[in-house]
């Protein structure tokens, strides 16, 4: 299971017995980092919240099934992702995002000074992003899934999560690099 986390394999034989305190450790262990995922991916506060509940009541559930293939937070995390995503189709949301056209200008690019951007700027540019890209960039960059693995999360071809990453990111340089124009020209 947990090798080098003995804790945590103890909480999860616990569990596995209906321990309420185990449960409510593993709970507070997680709970920040399942929360923001599920923030990341539903942009509300209050869904993220009941979702990442249900996510937890279905883990500690099925707690049974977790067989130390990934570690516990790994395997929960996806279950967070799964019912965030089944959350933003049931909001519909997700269904009525548009494609974007970004104009494949062969003109000279601007760079970013990358090393002069801040982790909050650049999540607050991806949070402004339309729900498809700011959804593929956020299980790219974020949450670190590959291309394979968004297509079989969200059911599109590896093509086409292709196209909306690499679209995703031209759409982020462009949103920053305006947000740094404008820094530029309120500090003159």
């Amino acid at each position: 299971m947990e090798a080098n986390q003995p804790h945590i394999t103890k909480l999860l034989e616990r569990c596995k017995s209906q321990d309420k305190n185990a449960q409510l450790a593993l709970y507070k262990r997680y709970y920040n980092a399942m929360y923001n995922t599920s923030y990341r991916i539903l942009k509300d506060a209050f869904e993220a919240e009941d979702v990442m509940q249900e996510a937890f009541l279905t883990a500690f559930t099925k707690i049974q099934m977790y067989k130390g293939e990934v570690t516990f937070g790994a395997w929960l995390k996806r279950i967070v992702i799964n019912k965030s995503l089944t959350q933003l189709k049931k909001n519909s949301r997700y269904l009525e995002v548009k494609m974007e056209v970004i104009p494949n200008d062969n003109e000279q690019e601007e760079t970013i000074e990358y090393t002069e951007l801040k982790a909050e700027t650049v999540l607050n540019c991806l949070q402004n992003l339309k729900e498809n890209y700011r959804l593929v960039l956020n299980l790219h960059l974020v949450e670190g899934y590959d291309y394979e693995e968004i297509a079989q999360i969200l059911n599109y071809t590896n093509e086409n999560v292709r196209t909306t990453v690499s679209r995703a990111k031209k759409k982020l340089k462009q949103i920053l690099l305006a947000k740094n124009t404008q820094t530029q020209a309120y500090e003159r």
